[in-house]
């Protein structure tokens, strides 16, 4: 059975006060003990606010913690994050066992589990890098001689070729992703 990783901050869950943990659905954080007191307080108005950014309830808000980590569990992609098995893509940058990669730089000639392809895409926010599904093939993406990608077909010698490849200049050729699509 995979295994998955998910990242949550505990911090999200803690009282400011005590460091016990209870969520309001505002997402400030407080324990059981300090926020119903704070709420005594504020019993006989019959509103109740958070303590931090003064949003009114006009019930007191049952504890929404449990729901929230189950909320994030339901949206992280469990099998984004497992453990790369026969036939998978590993990522380039785990160490000790590989996770199966989600992404392909086709830049750096690296693959990426979604942990560090996150990683990378924040390093490389300014200038992304082409990045496609992970594959094993990304030698054969790129040209050897020029070390671009290739992101030209030539229909008269039927293959995949660099921008930079200048035997093919008076060739016929088009954008390779025109040719997947005409194919």
């Amino acid at each position: 059975m995979a295994e998955a990783r998910i990242l949550v901050d505990q911090k999200e869950f803690m009282c400011a006060v005590c460091l016990d943990p209870v969520a309001l659905p505002c997402g400030h954080s407080y324990c059981k003990s300090c926020i119903t007191e704070c709420w005594d307080h504020e019993d006989q108005m019959r509103v109740y606010s958070c303590p931090q950014c003064r949003q009114t309830f006009s019930l007191r808000p049952r504890n929404t913690m449990l729901a929230e980590v189950v909320e994030k569990l339901k949206k992280a992609k469990l099998s984004a994050d497992c453990y790369a098995g026969a036939g998978d893509v590993q990522c380039d940058v785990c160490t000790g066992r590989k996770y199966k990669a989600v992404k392909s730089c086709l830049v750096c000639l690296e693959s990426y589990c979604q942990t560090h392809f996150e990683q990378h895409e924040e390093f490389h926010s300014r200038k992304p890098h082409k990045v496609t599904e992970a594959t094993g093939r990304l030698q054969e993406m790129i040209c050897q001689k020029h070390e671009k990608l290739l992101e030209v077909f030539c229909r008269t010698d039927q293959k995949c070729i660099c921008v930079l490849c200048d035997e093919h200049k008076n060739n016929d050729t088009v954008s390779a992703a025109a040719q997947r699509t005409e194919k």
